[in-house]
């Protein structure tokens, strides 16, 4: 199987509010968050409109589809996260260290990191998993949870989209790269792969 999503190959999907894809070992693009990190009145609001959107739009869906919902939905939870909003523990270095200690130990073993961003109160990452996705998630939020050492910070579940070709694969290298632009230094971590510097 190939760095990508192939459109003819068998996708394993499950979960029900938030439905995850997972095709082996194909690129996928991932954000969670810290659990107060989205306004709760916003999230609420967010949540009816894209509940009422899914039922006239049920998956698999075309690319056009998913752009779709992407523009209405995707982007509008971005505009949020970015916004600052929560504890955003992550603002301090100490507790990124965990995290990126965290996400470093299963590279080139349980996943192929090509890039991440630790955000204030979330996280972006584009890797290939060589584990079942749920685990890693797992593992990564419930290990850096208790080396910070604040109880359970993470938000429950997490956003995944499956890498369609190269050209997506670039679109995800930028967006992680320009998501940190308008911080602060040193209230964020940016790593890359040497395959993600080659992108210009």
């Amino acid at each position: 199987m190939g760095d990508f999503l192939d459109p003819s190959g068998e996708i394993h999907r499950y979960g029900d509010r938030l439905p995850h894809w997972e095709q082996g070992e194909s690129m996928q693009f991932i954000t969670f968050r810290l659990g107060d990190a989205m306004p709760e009145e916003k999230l609420t609001l967010w949540k009816a409109q894209r509940k009422v959107w899914l039922t006239h739009h049920p998956l698999p869906w075309s690319p056009e589809t998913e752009a779709e919902h992407h523009r209405e939905f995707t982007r509008k939870l971005e505009r949020w996260l970015d916004e600052g909003h929560g504890s955003c523990f992550f603002r301090d270095e100490r507790y990124r260290k965990v995290l990126e200690q965290t996400l470093m130990h299963d590279h080139g073993n349980r996943a192929d990191h090509h890039a991440w961003v630790i955000m204030p109160n979330h996280v972006h990452l584009l890797f290939a998993p060589k584990a079942p996705l749920k685990k890693l998630l797992q593992s990564w939020k419930g290990i850096s949870a208790r080396g910070v050492g604040k109880g359970r910070i993470w938000q429950k579940n997490y956003r995944d989209t499956l890498i369609r070709d190269e050209d997506h694969f670039v679109n995800a290298v930028r967006y992680i790269r320009r998501n940190p632009a308008k911080l602060p230094p040193g209230t964020f971590t940016l790593w890359q792969s040497e395959r993600a510097l080659r992108v210009p």
